[in-house]
């Protein structure tokens, strides 16, 4: 079942990330297809369609993410939470180095490993990006 988002609600998340997916902090404007608001926690664990549990998400990390809510770490491979944009600070879990995105914590290492946040095209693009200060 989809859960129905207004389109003003859409709009405020959108704002809220200043165009950016929330996850890896591509811009919309450099993406192929339009970012999405999707939810934080999914529905079917309970997740609300409200402003506290939506995030905006690039379509490759959404589909990574999916309805998880953990994964594995990929050092400790302890069961682990995924980065949550509306629980977490972006800063305290990853840092960028010559347009890789690298966890700092073992939520930013779970994360990068199960969004594939370094995949080789993902991470090409930002690249270019960067070399154009257009990134992050």
């Amino acid at each position: 079942m989809t859960a129905y988002i207004s389109t003003t609600l859409r709009q405020l998340v959108s704002n809220r990330a200043d165009g950016k997916c929330e996850y890896c902090l591509i811009h919309q404007d450099f993406s192929i297809y339009s970012h999405e608001v999707d939810h934080a926690t999914a529905v079917k664990h309970g997740g609300l369609s409200i402003e506290e549990n939506l995030v905006l998400a690039c379509l490759p990390c959404n589909r990574y993410k999916g309805s998880d809510l953990t994964s594995l770490d990929p050092i400790t491979k302890q069961v682990t939470l995924l980065f949550n944009p509306r629980l977490h600070k972006w800063r305290d879990h990853f840092e960028i180095e010559k347009g890789y995105i690298i966890g700092l914590t073992d939520v930013g290492r779970t994360t990068v490993f199960l969004l594939k946040l370094n995949e080789s095209k993902r991470l090409m693009i930002r690249q270019v990006l960067a070399s154009q200060n257009l990134y992050p």
